[in-house]
């Protein structure tokens, strides 16, 4: 969720001097690019995941404050729910065998997290949203006792004029509610890769991961059932932009742009992001720093852009422009939010050996594919995939309509190969990894269709049929045996 701030009372010249801030953090950003002050050193990858803490039962546990004093490690942190933690994993180098490097050190993490978490009386499980997750699990009591949460909550029920969310998913069951706070929205964990790229290649990933959002949602959708109804394949999607939606219904029908936004075009540069950010977006966390972004970039120093990058954390595109600092030298990070944590350690890594792959094809293409496609084309995709899962038909340039498991197949997949290999990727880790996604689509199987299945195959009262499926699925994970070898029931 981005930046913590203090609690605090936001006033009208707050905001003024917030919007004011943003503007000269966005000039000193320009001129850094002008002047191309980033980092030079080649590209790395970074993962973030985050995970839900269950009980015995296959319930939410409530207990990430005790479970996190347990782990004791820096690279852990809440979210938005007390029933969420996250992992940030440091940087690795895209080359050689760091895939499968990064495997084994997420899988170590999360075991020795996980038996720690055992010790508060939890469990930690990799899922897009827990399926036994009921609406009164969240509520603003369960929300993390991190005062950035609460103002967060407090600024877009403010903004929506002290009207409740509304939810309305429309899936294989329907599901209709209203919540007087934003935590609905903790019920989405995700696993986000992060890509370092230079200024002058950031459109071009940027495009790229745009571009296949559709896919990767079909492919990795893990999230079918919220509050005991089947939705979408990756109702996380749905979930997110309707749960953080700072528009009365009144601004929806002018047209007034989301908060949860996949965008409205390609671009050409980062600085069209940033730009759009402080065009279309009211402040949500107007705190301002005493630092002067031009004057220090003047100074010779690298300006934290702390305005900047706090309001970035309050737009939530799914693939989003990241600025930061690391040993005093600034770099861009695209940062891709479209998927589901889980079912396991192999295929999350799995997904993303996909991801960089692709997106290093789609990018080092003579003619961007991306001319050849509409953008709202992408933006269907992306509804599609996070629908219909891995029955989802999409569409793509030179190709038409097509089934996603066929494009992947016929296509995607040995695009994915040639990025793997122009990164320098290990050949028998490439294999590995994207015969897991090759495997998925022949047998038509992710974390989504598993469970769906397997609900329907355990029957009977939906309620405790879910946590039969929620206890099972534990087990699985654990063996990080791929979600599609997984047996039904």
């Amino acid at each position: 969720m981005g930046r913590d701030v203090a609690a605090i009372t936001v006033s009208t010249q707050d905001r003024r001097r917030y919007r004011e801030k943003v503007q000269r953090c966005l000039e000193a950003f320009a001129a850094m690019l002008r002047d191309s002050r980033f980092a030079p050193e080649p590209p790395s990858m970074g993962m973030e995941i985050e995970l839900t803490l269950v009980d015995d039962r296959g319930r939410p546990a409530m207990r990430n404050a005790a479970v996190l004093d347990a782990i004791a490690d820096d690279q852990w942190s809440t979210e938005l729910a007390q029933c969420d933690i996250e992992v940030n994993l440091p940087p690795f180098p895209l080359a050689a065998k760091a895939l499968g490097a990064l495997e084994q050190t997420v899988r170590d993490t999360l075991n020795d997290a996980d038996a720690r978490a055992r010790q508060q009386g939890a469990r930690l499980m990799l899922v897009g949203i827990l399926p036994t997750l009921r609406e009164a699990d969240l509520t603003e009591e369960t929300l993390s006792a991190n005062p950035r949460y609460r103002l967060l909550n407090e600024q877009i029920i403010t903004a929506r004029g002290g009207e409740a969310l509304h939810l309305d998913i429309d899936g294989h069951e329907r599901l209709r509610t209203h919540a007087d706070s934003i935590s609905p929205e903790a019920a989405c964990t995700s696993v986000q890769y992060h890509l370092q790229v230079t200024p002058e290649d950031f459109g071009a990933y940027w495009n790229a991961s745009q571009m296949i959002a559709g896919v990767q949602a079909a492919l990795a959708a893990n999230s079918p059932f919220l509050f005991g109804r089947e939705l979408w394949a990756e109702t996380r999607i749905p979930l997110f932009e309707q749960a953080t939606d700072t528009r009365a219904k009144e601004l929806r029908e002018q047209g007034v742009r989301p908060r949860v936004w996949f965008g409205e075009r390609w671009i050409t540069s980062v600085l069209d992001l940033f730009e759009e950010n402080s065009r279309y977006f009211s402040p949500l966390l107007p705190v301002c720093d005493d630092g002067d972004p031009l004057d220090q970039l003047a100074r010779g120093d690298a300006p934290a852009l702390n305005e900047l990058t706090l309001h970035n954390g309050t737009i939530y595109r799914w693939n989003r422009p990241v600025y930061d600092i690391a040993q005093g030298r600034p770099h861009l990070r695209v940062e891709n939010r479209v998927l589901p944590a889980g079912p396991t350690v192999a295929d999350t890594l799995a997904n993303g050996a996909f991801y960089y792959g692709l997106i290093r094809a789609l990018a080092d293409e003579e003619r961007p594919p991306w001319h050849r496609m509409p953008f709202a084309a992408a933006a269907g995709n992306l509804r599609r995939g996070a629908r219909y899962g891995m029955d989802a038909v999409v569409v793509w340039p030179g190709v038409g309509e097509v089934a996603v498991t066929d494009l992947v197949l016929r296509l995607l997949l040995p695009q994915a190969a040639a990025g793997l290999d122009r990164w320098g990727v290990d050949g028998v880790v490439r294999d590995r990894l994207l015969g897991i996604i090759e495997q998925r689509c022949l047998a038509r199987r992710n974390g989504a269709t598993w469970q769906a299945d397997t609900v329907r195959a355990i029957g009977g009262d939906r309620q405790e049929a879910l946590r039969r499926m929620v206890r099972r699925y534990l087990e699985h994970m654990h063996t990080n045996a791929p979600v599609h070898t997984w047996p039904i029931g």
